[in-house]
């Protein structure tokens, strides 16, 4: 994979960069960045370049998905100001594909191509396709596994929960000949029987309230969603799944675990001490994977890690650095779309940005 990307990254370098700015004039450390992401990208793999034969014409998708990728390293807050910014900035113009200002689509034909990508689920499948790509064949190391909270402009969907009927226990131990009634499986204990589909399914993913507490053990609450995800080495997210913001992080860990399963071969499974439970345990062992999860003191006495452990434990803060980084630098903290499937797509435009990144600083 590295010698694949450091003759692809010189390419880029030696003949991509000095023809554009012989074109366009010097382009800047961001511009250089974003020019980067799109060729790793190759979009056009994965939309056409026209509109429909019949009918009212579409917009070229290519150019406004390159726009929203664009939105994402500018870090710019809404698409208003990625339309703006493109009437005023001509380079950028020009990269996404657009010569001239009368070339630039309308805020609103920009709102109905990002439902698109978001009901096709775009940026998910460029993300996908890019961990397999360039991560799938190489053996990594550790999985650090985390959830972070996404704040959203949109009201929370009030819980209908039908009643369920009280069933009384009869007291003290079961009479003699009697069974003793069977415990219902738990919700981990259920995900382990089934497939990621229908793991995934049962994920709860509308907006709602959301509580989260510290390391300093204050609490905060939030109204929108949880984005969980999974990161390797170098600080690359190699999978990612939204749910409801009530749901707890341990809820999402098996299907996730699923997920990145799917994409990359990994040794270790680092993750807080949330994640503490014998059900995420057992299906790290079944991934052929080592768990090392910090001991949760609610399940009893807290049970310090091994020298050897505690080292490879460090390694988790990969997953809270791209946290923060999506959040403070690729838009996470300012998600202005409602619904679940567009939430997910801004995010994912970001994280597909990021993840970029993250491999183009692995062999610079």
């Amino acid at each position: 994979m590295t010698l694949h990307l450091s003759s692809f990254f010189n390419a880029i370098q030696t003949r991509l960069f000095p023809a554009l700015e012989e074109a366009l004039g010097a382009l800047t450390d961001r511009e250089q960045r974003f020019v980067r992401i799109c060729e790793l990208l190759s979009l056009e793999k994965h939309l056409p370049s026209v509109g429909a034969l019949t009918g009212r014409p579409l917009a070229q998708r290519i150019p406004i998905a390159r726009a929203f990728i664009a939105k994402s390293v500018y870090n710019f807050p809404t698409t208003t100001i990625l339309c703006e910014h493109l009437l005023r900035d001509a380079t950028l113009r020009h990269l996404c594909g657009w010569s001239g200002k009368w070339e630039v689509p309308s805020e609103s034909t920009f709102s109905r191509a990002f439902a698109e990508f978001a009901h096709t689920q775009l940026p998910t499948t460029l993300h996908e396709t890019m961990v397999k790509n360039l991560c799938g064949s190489t053996l990594i190391g550790h999985i650090s596994r985390d959830a972070t909270a996404i704040e959203a402009r949109e009201k929370p969907v009030k819980k209908t929960t039908p009643p369920t009927p009280v069933v009384k226990k009869k007291k003290g131990r079961p009479a003699k000949g009697e069974e003793p009634r069977p415990k219902e499986p738990t919700k981990m204990e259920i995900q382990l029987t089934r497939t990621l589909e229908e793991n995934l399914l049962d994920i709860p993913t509308v907006c709602d309230w959301g509580t989260k507490r510290d390391s300093k053990g204050n609490s905060y609450s939030w109204v929108g969603y949880k984005l969980h995800l999974d990161t390797v080495d170098g600080d690359i997210p190699v999978s990612a799944v939204i749910s409801s913001a009530s749901v707890h992080d341990s809820q999402v860990s098996i299907p996730l675990a699923q997920l990145s399963a799917q994409r990359v071969t990994n040794l270790y499974d680092l993750m807080d001490a949330a994640y503490d439970s014998k059900c995420i345990r057992e299906m790290s062992t079944r991934l052929n994977h080592v768990p090392i999860i910090d001991s949760n003191k609610r399940t009893g006495e807290k049970v310090e890690f091994a020298p050897a452990q505690k080292l490879r434990y460090n390694q988790r803060s990969s997953a809270e650095r791209v946290n923060s980084n999506l959040k403070d630098n690729f838009g996470g903290s300012t998600v202005r779309v409602k619904g679940t499937k567009k939430v997910m797509a801004h995010l994912m435009f970001g994280l597909v940005a990021l993840t970029a990144e993250a491999i183009y600083r692995l062999i610079t």
